[in-house]
């Protein structure tokens, strides 16, 4: 059995040979990460094993991948990329990653709230342009954090935000607690955040979870952080309310279509700090995924 490595950049080709070990199957590391759905069948040219970074794998693609059996997802977003049940009628198990980069996903949804408080980006534009804005910024100190869902990566935001002062209240689809942290309604958390910061899972129950309503009923003048998933949220019904100002900044790492065009709407607000999907993007989150993504060969190489 071996596989390949279909999309791998420098960084992640060179982090999965160094971690390789003796005994290992097989894995080609193919160093074009701009490579096309429609070049897939001919990269792994009859391995058992894909590893995927970022690429997708349309099921008419996997189709004439005729030995493919195995597709290590680096991350926990595949549905994003494939229809992991379409992929299992074909005889394909998609396998991903949990855990890996929590410690950096909420370092960035961190960095992106603090810089929404204090228009950070938008000064960093204005000055660069010749222009010295100052506005009045939000003090997060004694204000409240609301976490819609509570995993790993959520629980790494509390952690951080509760060191600087913040009040942390989260609700979860099934029940939760944590120390320092108040478990309360969806609608109590909407109307009681100053920032409100979503790390839920995309499936098909949550697709689109967040609607117009939702928005509708957060404070007005919140701060909105999404370093989970772009489908989770009503994109237009985001737009009109930071149009309006009902929602104060936004600080965006996922989005519906990346990379983002140069003319989407989200590009020309003022209020809107942009991150090209690269909260997980530390060495030391791509040391543990490369581990993890080895253990998921290693494991289906010994059946």
């Amino acid at each position: 059995m071996h596989g390949v490595f279909i999309d791998a950049n420098g960084s992640l080709g060179d982090i999965f040979e160094r971690q390789t070990r003796d005994g290992d199957p097989p894995v080609r590391v193919n160093r074009n990460a701009d490579i096309t759905p429609g070049e897939i069948p001919a990269t792994l040219d009859g391995a058992e094993i894909a590893i995927v970074d970022h690429t997708a794998l349309p099921t008419e693609i996997a189709r004439a991948c005729t030995e493919l059996k195995h597709v290590v997802f680096l991350g926990t977003g595949a549905r994003s990329y494939m229809n992991p049940e379409e992929l299992a009628e074909l005889g394909i198990t998609v396998h991903t990653i949990k855990g890996y980069g929590d410690t950096a996903v909420a370092e960035c949804a961190i960095a992106l709230m603090w810089s929404a408080a204090r228009g950070i980006a938008a000064m960093d534009r204005g000055m660069r342009g010749g222009n010295w804005l100052r506005e009045d910024g939000m003090q997060l100190t004694g204000k409240t954090l609301g976490l819609i869902g509570y995993g790993g990566i959520a629980a790494e935001v509390a952690r951080i935000a509760r060191g600087s002062g913040m009040r942390v209240i989260a609700w979860n689809r099934t029940p939760k607690s944590d120390a320092g942290v108040e478990f309360v309604s969806l609608d109590k958390l909407l109307a009681d955040s100053h920032v409100v910061s979503l790390h839920l899972l995309l499936n098909d129950e949550t697709r689109g979870f967040l609607t117009a309503q939702h928005i509708a009923a957060m404070k007005h003048g919140v701060i909105f952080i999404n370093t989970a998933r772009a489908a989770l949220v009503d994109e237009a019904a985001m737009i009109s309310a930071l149009k309006s100002g009902h929602i104060r900044h936004a600080g965006l790492d996922v989005f519906n279509v990346e990379p983002l065009p140069a003319d989407h709407e989200l590009t020309a607000l003022p209020n809107v700090t942009l991150s090209a999907h690269s909260a997980f993007r530390t060495p030391e989150a791509n040391e543990n995924l490369i581990h993890a993504a080895w253990e998921h060969c290693r494991r289906i190489a010994a059946g």
